[in-house]
């Protein structure tokens, strides 16, 4: 798998452990989710995206990944997003290039905020295009 040079950057700088429950917020077609399920060996990814088109082309191209439990994918927009029942909280949270963070949408920005906190650990740690941010 290729990585563009920004994207494999981020990643690089990602804090990632092994055994991290990590959520990628605007996946896209699922390059960067890949490469962190990579790294994961007891850990998960779950990858969301507000496109179906997007979603579709993350799931067939982490085929492999998606099989061995080491990423997901769900269709769904940031400011929607919320967990599952039974499901665990993220330790880390990452978004790159996604609108509603880009500070345009303030308003938007502090809901997809909020539905972060709510879907994190006490402790997680969230970077926004690469850079850490604070809940």
């Amino acid at each position: 798998m290729t990585l563009s040079p920004r994207l494999a950057a981020i990643v690089e700088a990602l804090p990632l452990e092994p055994h991290l429950r990590v959520l990628e917020i605007g996946c896209g077609p699922g390059a960067a989710a890949r490469a962190v399920a990579e790294r994961l060996t007891t850990g998960h990814i779950l990858a969301i995206d507000r496109s179906a088109a997007a979603i579709a082309q993350a799931s067939s191209a982490a085929a492999a990944a998606i099989a061995a439990g080491r990423m997901s994918v769900r269709q769904v927009a940031a400011e929607d997003f919320a967990l599952r029942e039974r499901e665990h909280p993220f330790d880390l949270v990452f978004a790159v290039r996604v609108g509603a963070l880009d500070g345009r949408h303030p308003q938007l920005g502090d809901r997809v905020m909020q539905r972060i906190a709510a879907a994190t650990t006490p402790r997680a740690r969230l970077f926004i295009d690469g850079h850490e941010r604070h809940f």
